[in-house]
């Protein structure tokens, strides 16, 4: 029984000394790290909370857009939006827009010759599609729901961090367009549609009172394509895309942490 107590003890510190050396190994490692890190630890400060907050202020945003993907019409929008944040994540906004119209990139007119069979394309006149294709906005005005769940930084060389977040926005939309005339032969008719605005955006915050901001927006309405009293009016669904980018005036420009 002695003898079987021996090697177990004999056993029990021939475990204990790896161990106790790896002990003494990790704590030796773990200074040397202090001492390399000391420095940078003294450079590179602990970033915690908002450098921004948003609750209570008003948020005046002019900006530029343009529409992506058009078939007929590329809109280069120029306008503005003011919005009020209720609180961090949540605000309310009104925006409004003029847009300038020119002719797509994409859009061509074609005829078929009918003795040879051939197709011959060119791109359209403006007077060709005014009041005939759709798509071709001249105002926009919507009130957006804001609501901006994300708040994050991003480490700018090692030292230096950008403080962003990223919005969902739904609302409801009003545009102005140019449409078929009442008339057959007439002219262009400036037209209204309501119709609905979704999206999403992400602003950086350069300082208290200043950010750089983007939005990509899907604007829903219904154009009329064919006035006809006799048949009847014929309209379309339109789907437009639009990215938007502008910055944003927070007033007051200075706020009070809590």
């Amino acid at each position: 029984m002695r003898a079987l107590l021996l090697l177990a003890a004999a056993a029990a510190l021939l475990w204990a000394a790896p161990a106790a050396a790896q002990d003494d190994n990790e704590g030796s490692d773990a200074s040397a790290i202090d001492r390399e890190a000391g420095p940078l630890r003294e450079r590179i400060k602990p970033v915690s909370g908002h450098l921004f907050l948003k609750t209570g202020r008003f948020e005046i945003s002019p900006a530029a857009s343009v529409s992506v993907r058009d078939a007929f019409f590329t809109k280069f929008g120029f306008g503005g939006s003011l919005t009020y944040h209720f609180t961090e994540t949540l605000a309310l906004g009104a925006r409004g827009a003029y847009a300038l119209d020119t002719i797509s990139g994409a859009a061509q007119i074609c005829k078929v010759n009918a003795a040879d069979r051939t197709r011959t394309c060119r791109p359209p006149t403006y007077a060709e599609l005014d009041g005939v294709a759709p798509g071709q906005i001249t105002l926009l005005g919507a009130v957006d729901f804001q609501w901006a769940p994300i708040y994050g930084k991003l480490s700018v060389l090692a030292e230096q961090f950008l403080h962003f977040d990223i919005y969902a926005i739904l609302g409801g939309l009003a545009v102005t367009y140019r449409g078929p005339p009442d008339t057959v032969g007439g002219a262009a008719v400036v037209r209204f549609s309501p119709g609905l605005n979704a999206g999403a955006g992400m602003r950086f915050f350069l300082n208290r009172w200043l950010t750089v901001r983007g939005e990509l927006r899907d604007m829903v309405y219904s154009e009329k394509i064919v006035i006809d009293p006799v048949a009847g009016d014929k309209s379309s669904l339109r789907n437009q895309l639009v990215f938007e980018l502008g910055i944003s005036i927070f007033i007051p420009p200075n706020f009070t942490e809590p």
